[in-house]
């Protein structure tokens, strides 16, 4: 049977050993570091991205207005040309109806 004083210093080297034992995996501790920068830059991205989509939705809109605007005018313009092609109708109505008249003045 071994003596105590044996098994003691065997228990000492295994407790030295546990100490000096490293319980972290230096793999495992790359790994979460690259994951932590892509997660990272991927945060800075979609911050960058939605930060463009915002513009693009308020020049959607400004583009948009514009485009309002221009066919509003265009139906104005259009609703103008029709009046005005109406009243020539009218004058040359009136003047056909002078001329008539002045025929009949003639006779």
């Amino acid at each position: 049977m071994k003596t105590s004083t044996e098994k003691e210093k065997k228990l000492d080297l295994a407790l030295s050993k546990l100490k000096n034992l490293n319980l972290e995996n230096p793999e495992l501790k790359n790994s979460l570091e690259n994951l932590d920068n892509q997660k990272n830059q991927l945060e800075i991205e979609k911050k960058e991205l939605e930060k463009k989509y915002r513009n693009l939705v308020m020049d959607f809109d400004h583009l948009k207005a514009k485009l309002d605007e221009i066919d509003q005018k265009k139906v104005s313009e259009k609703k103008k040309e029709i009046e005005f092609s109406e009243k020539i109708d009218e004058l040359n109505q009136e003047t056909d109806t002078l001329l008539e008249e002045i025929d009949k003045w003639q006779m």
